[in-house]
């Protein structure tokens, strides 16, 4: 990879990518990000030993990619700072700001950009994560290559059609971690109601959510056959699952990911 990639914002996400491009062998010259916040600046020039800028024009200026890492209110101010730089440099840019679409970073940069819009996950910290990619018919086959390079530093990648369905990738896997998480925690606290010590139940349920999660991945059969092969009728799981069906467990996860999609579109407007 050798373009040079400016990152617009250095938070969390950022950090992974760079992290995530750097292990897989991107040169430290080829990188760069601006940071307005003393702190978080001088981590990302220590960590990574890149060019960190408190200027966002500054760090764009001479990259051929620019990765609005910014957080959705700031968006727009962000933008306006690029515009005129764009006109000049017509970069490739890549948002991962969840509910900002294409259509208004395409018109804030004056249309002087080929635009990508993608939705990763925390566990790309971990680079663990997944990450939703915006199909733009403007980009070239090695555009759509090196977009998929660099997100998938941080995990897993795929492509969608349609920006409509960027709020349920956002819905699904951007704020996903935290409904895991969630389940998690219920399940270290119902094994703690069950006589369990907190540290012993706190190992078995994080690492049957790893065992479960991998073999969902790995194994070719779907989530639906993994989890009646490991269900006997009359059986433990079998009661276990009864009870979450009763009191309407998919009716409640479908739901949850209904708001968070419509909270994805309020956010956009």
């Amino acid at each position: 990879m050798t373009e040079t990639i400016a990152f617009i914002g250095g938070g969390n996400m950022a950090r992974s990518l760079i992290g995530g491009l750097l292990r897989q062998g991107a040169q430290r010259q080829s990188l760069r990000a601006s940071e307005p916040g003393l702190a978080l600046r001088e981590g990302l020039s220590e960590d990574f030993d890149i060019a960190t800028f408190n200027d966002n024009v500054a760090a764009a200026t001479g990259a051929a990619v620019w990765v609005l890492a910014v957080k959705p209110q700031v968006m727009g101010t962000v933008l306006g700072e690029l515009a005129p730089l764009a006109a000049q440099a017509r970069p490739l840019v890549i948002s991962i700001a969840a509910g900002v679409t294409v259509a208004r970073i395409d018109a804030a940069l004056g249309g002087h950009a080929r635009v990508v819009r993608t939705m990763p996950n925390t566990p790309a910290l971990i680079g663990a994560g997944v990450t939703g990619l915006l199909v733009n018919p403007a980009l070239s086959r090695d555009e759509c290559a090196l977009v998929e390079r660099l997100l998938g530093a941080a995990g897993a990648t795929t492509w969608i059609d349609n920006e409509s369905q960027m709020d349920a990738v956002t819905a699904v896997s951007g704020s996903g971690p935290a409904y895991f998480f969630l389940m998690i925690e219920a399940l270290i606290a119902a094994g703690i109601r069950q006589g369990l010590p907190p540290a012993t139940a706190a190992t078995l349920a994080k690492h049957t959510a790893l065992g479960a999660a991998r073999m969902a991945i790995e194994s070719e059969e779907p989530p639906e056959d993994l989890r009646q092969r490991v269900t006997s009728p009359g059986g433990t799981t079998a009661a276990a699952i009864n009870a979450f069906e009763t009191g309407g467990f998919a009716e409640l996860v479908a739901r949850a990911v209904e708001a968070a999609t419509r909270r994805g579109r309020e956010l956009g407007v």
